[in-house]
């Protein structure tokens, strides 16, 4: 038997979580899931945070970076933005029918939309990505999900998925920036909740009947610990591809330049160069941020524990952007 579920909650690491206990218990019929997160970054799992996203920027400003386990770029949601998931046996997988729900409910507003190489929805009459998504696959079953940008705000948008300005060489996956638009701007009528009516009724017209996925079928116990998963640092950090970072200042007391090699994001090792008159200095740096988890926070800390000049490097990246 089909099912559909919709959740009123928009905390990411449990709507992550949900998802993946959809996956497990995955029948025999299809599965829709429509979810929301409010003010969230997600990125792939392949992907660097650092590299995608202005985390602490995120961070100070009350939202929250997710790592999904499925594959693909990095994605901003927030209320304006609607979420999908698919989950089917894998044999009855099919992109083009699944993505023909998406299709069918826009078609609904008037709006006409095609299928680019690189799994986005687009405007067929200006090419504006609206939709973004990915997939993952275990023996048996498969997950497809994705975005629809509804009303999104395209500043936040803008603002955290710009990746520092720091010398970043990164071994993950990189996303590739779209044009993007709001659907809503093709129709007024087009809102969150008008959008998941049409798309309930598309997922009927397309699979047939559906029972709503009751609550009580779901364990909390389980629920609970996979949340904690998905919102850990390990998770989101801790699984972050070996990347180098350097940064570099002119300071009273002369020259620095910090290389930072950075695994499953903590500071495995570290190269100081400097033209300061202090010839101990590069190697107290080097002593003072290795096996320091990577973050202006706890890099900023570790050097203020040092002394005059360490703190003055301190100083120069608690300003910087990670």
């Amino acid at each position: 038997m089909n099912r559909f579920l919709m959740t009123d909650g928009t905390d990411p690491y449990e709507n992550l979580a949900l998802e993946e206990l959809l996956f497990e218990t995955q029948g025999t019929g299809a599965t829709f899931y429509l979810w929301q997160n409010e003010r969230t970054v997600v990125i792939g799992r392949n992907q660097n945070a650092w590299h995608e996203c202005r985390v602490e920027l995120l961070e100070s400003e009350g939202g929250k970076l997710a790592r999904r386990s499925s594959g693909g770029g990095a994605v901003f949601h927030d209320l304006g933005n609607l979420n999908f998931t698919f989950l089917l046996p894998r044999e009855n997988y099919d992109l083009a029918r699944q993505l023909g729900v998406i299709q069918k409910a826009a078609a609904k507003f008037g709006i006409d939309t095609s299928f680019t190489g690189r799994n986005d929805l687009v405007l067929t009459e200006t090419g504006a990505k609206f939709s973004g998504n990915a997939f993952r696959f275990s023996n048996s079953v498969a997950l497809h999900h994705g975005t629809i940008l509804i009303s999104a705000d395209f500043a936040n948008l803008g603002r955290y998925l710009a990746p520092s300005k720091m010398k970043l060489e990164a071994k993950g996956v990189k996303s590739v920036v779209s044009r993007v638009a709001n659907l809503g701007e093709q129709n007024p009528a087009l809102t969150v909740a008008s959008m998941k009516l049409a798309l309930m009724e598309a997922f009927e017209a397309e699979y047939g009947p559906y029972e709503p996925h009751s609550w009580e079928l779901i364990d909390k116990e389980a629920l609970e610990a996979k949340r904690r998963t998905y919102a850990s640092w390990e998770w989101k950090f801790g699984t972050t591809p070996a990347f180098n970072v350097s940064l570099e200042n002119r300071f009273d007391f002369g020259c620095v330049e910090l290389l930072l090699n950075v695994q499953n994001g903590v500071v495995k090792s570290a190269v100081c160069y400097t033209d300061a008159m202090d010839d101990t200095l590069a190697k107290r740096v080097e002593g003072l941020v290795t096996g320091c988890a990577y973050g202006s926070g706890a890099l900023c800390a570790r050097l203020g524990g040092g002394g005059a000049q360490e703190a003055a490097i301190a100083d120069f990246l608690a300003k910087q952007t990670f």
